[in-house]
């Protein structure tokens, strides 16, 4: 028996018990489901008499849906992600202590001599508890944080795919990792400009006639692997002298928000092809530009164009670590 739902959250239990049932279970794109309703009323009992008139007709837009292992390590993902930003804040409460006291020292807060700075000031009975607290906390995040980090990279020796994206420059073995997960299967698209879309990397447009109106990107997609991408093109940036080179020029023309933009769109295309390929960073610069005779013309400059003014994305320091 095959049974089908449209996307959404919250549903993993019912994608559960199908499974425990031997239902087959297939899930459609929400927004195309939705395209296909005529009516003006909308109710659940209508909702499902389409979603059954599509499966009859064989018209139901069924979408990729990822493994229970990738669907897992995805939260090991963002579990790490999240714990780093608990830190960060943690952090930045603990400068803001420091601050307060008269103590400016930036990353050397956190070096030995500098915590014992830190300890050292003598403060009001509350504030002395909110620092000991921070501390406290921040002890038992550095570690968790650490053996997430480990067990990440266990799992990019075990894939093949997310060993050979480290291989370009800037690309970490999370934000490798992340793209393999996110990704999935690289067949799914036909150019780098269906994986631009993918990950909300294009620009919103509403035009007419002669009219042509461009917003901000679209941010669909995985907002982790977009966020990372963002970061790796940064180190890319400062270790390639080419993309240094492109990234000052559209940062002169149109600012540094929408160049990092368009640089994290130019590393998703091109790690798209090295997957799709099976190629490592060497094969890529060796035949890159056999790929574009042959036809793979989004590896043209075209591909990069920088996305509108509009353009809307956090201002990432351009001395952004490998993720």
């Amino acid at each position: 028996m095959r049974v089908g739902m449209e996307a959404s959250g919250h549903a993993r239990w019912f994608e559960r018990l199908l499974s425990e049932l031997k239902f087959e279970l297939w899930i459609g794109d929400a927004a195309e489901i939705r395209t296909k309703r005529v009516r003006k009323q909308k109710t659940d009992r209508q909702d499902a008499e389409l979603i059954l008139q599509l499966l009859v007709e064989n018209r139901f837009p069924q979408i990729w849906v990822p493994s229970w292992e990738n669907r897992d390590l995805r939260q090991l993902l963002w579990h790490r992600h999240r714990m780093v930003q608990a830190r960060t804040r943690i952090m930045n409460q603990l400068q803001a202590v420091a601050l307060n006291e008269g103590l400016l020292c930036k990353k050397r807060l956190w070096r030995e001599t500098g915590r014992k700075q830190l300890e050292s000031f003598p403060l009001a009975p509350w504030a002395s508890r909110r620092r000991q607290d921070l501390l406290e906390l921040l002890d038992r995040l550095t570690p968790t944080i650490a053996e997430l980090t480990q067990a990440i990279e266990r799992e990019v020796e075990n894939s093949p795919e997310a060993r050979r994206l480290q291989t370009h420059p800037g690309v970490g073995p999370l934000t490798a990792l992340a793209f393999v997960l996110v990704i999935g299967k690289a067949d799914r698209f036909q150019c780098g400009k269906q994986i631009a879309s993918y990950l909300g990397l294009i620009p919103l447009e509403d035009s007419s006639g002669k009219r042509r109106r461009l917003g901000h990107i679209t941010k669909q997609g995985n907002s982790l692997l977009r966020f990372l991408l963002v970061e790796a093109a940064q180190v890319t940036v400062r270790s390639d002298p080419e993309w240094r080179s492109k990234y000052f020029h559209l940062a002169m023309r149109r600012g540094r928000k929408i160049a990092k933009v368009a640089m994290a769109r130019r590393l998703a295309v091109r790690m798209y092809w090295m997957m799709r390929k099976g190629w490592d960073y060497e094969r890529l610069n060796k035949f890159g530009s056999q790929g574009r005779k042959s036809g793979l013309s989004c590896w043209s400059t075209q591909c990069f164009d920088p996305v509108p003014e509009a353009a809307k994305f956090p201002n990432h320091s351009i001395s952004a670590p490998a993720s």
